[in-house]
């Protein structure tokens, strides 16, 4: 069945971005392309910058971390001066990174570059973030009745927020009480969504998690945390017992809210 009425506890709705607010097609060929065509210039033009140095670090720190997977690409360390070992190492942080998202990995370094080259596109506009048409009306629907709303996604804090600041909407961010990343915990493990309830000051029964993936929406039921399950075009299908297991939704219009007392 799609589309159904809020339980009465919920006070909060909790966003995911990729396949719920924005389409996977964005995310996959717009935002990820850009990375992969720009990241080895901008890390030329902030290679000097503190930041790019905190990101460079933590991205080592990672590639150490999973030095016994296949294809893993190690960063070094600069040994000498000269453009000529900045750029080899440079080479090496895009080849890591690149390793990184072809095998689908969200660590916490990845995504923080990922921001900041983000960050830049944005503000050049270069890149708006895009989203589904339903999405600011029920948004600024659910507000008016009270519904406190956040965000829960595998991007950095700072990624979301460039989004939803520089959307084909225009700058939205004043719609969300909260953003949440991995820093707070893993997408798939049940306790990020216990986490998510102490952060916010709820119970995990007082929130609705709207999600494309199914083990996503399986970790947040564990605590208790409703949940309905997004079809958008471009999402991956769902067999017939998740079809017939979750609450589904085509569109935010479809979430109907119990009358007001």
């Amino acid at each position: 069945m799609v589309g159904f009425t809020v339980p009465a506890e919920v006070t909060v709705i909790l966003l995911d971005i990729e396949g719920t607010t924005t389409p996977i097609a964005f995310v996959k060929d717009v935002l990820f392309s850009y990375i992969k065509d720009n990241i080895k210039d901008y890390l030329r033009k902030h290679w000097e910058d503190e930041e790019c140095q905190q990101d460079v670090g933590l991205l080592r720190k990672q590639a150490e971390e999973d030095s016994h997977m296949d294809g893993v690409v190690p960063i070094p360390l600069e040994t000498r001066d000269g453009e000529e070992e900045i750029e080899r190492v440079i080479q090496a942080v895009v080849d890591s990174v690149r390793w990184q998202m072809s095998s689908d990995r969200k660590t916490t370094a990845l995504k923080q570059l990922q921001g900041h080259v983000w960050r830049a596109a944005y503000e050049n506009g270069s890149v708006k973030g895009e989203l589904f048409e339903d999405v600011v009306p029920a948004i600024r629907k659910w507000r008016e009745r009270g519904m406190k709303i956040y965000v829960y996604s595998s991007g950095s804090v700072e990624a979301q927020k460039l989004l939803f600041e520089h959307s084909t909407e225009g700058d939205i961010l004043e719609l969300f009480d909260g953003h949440f990343d991995t820093k707070i915990g893993s997408k798939v493990d049940s306790e990020s969504y216990q986490r998510i309830a102490t952060s916010i000051g709820c119970s995990p029964n007082n929130i609705l998690f709207l999600t494309d993936v199914t083990r996503e929406a399986d970790a947040a039921e564990e605590v208790d945390v409703h949940v309905a399950v997004v079809i958008r075009p471009g999402n991956a299908g769902l067999t017939d017992d998740e079809k017939s297991y979750y609450r589904l939704i085509t569109s935010f219009d479809e979430l109907f809210l119990p009358p007001s007392t």
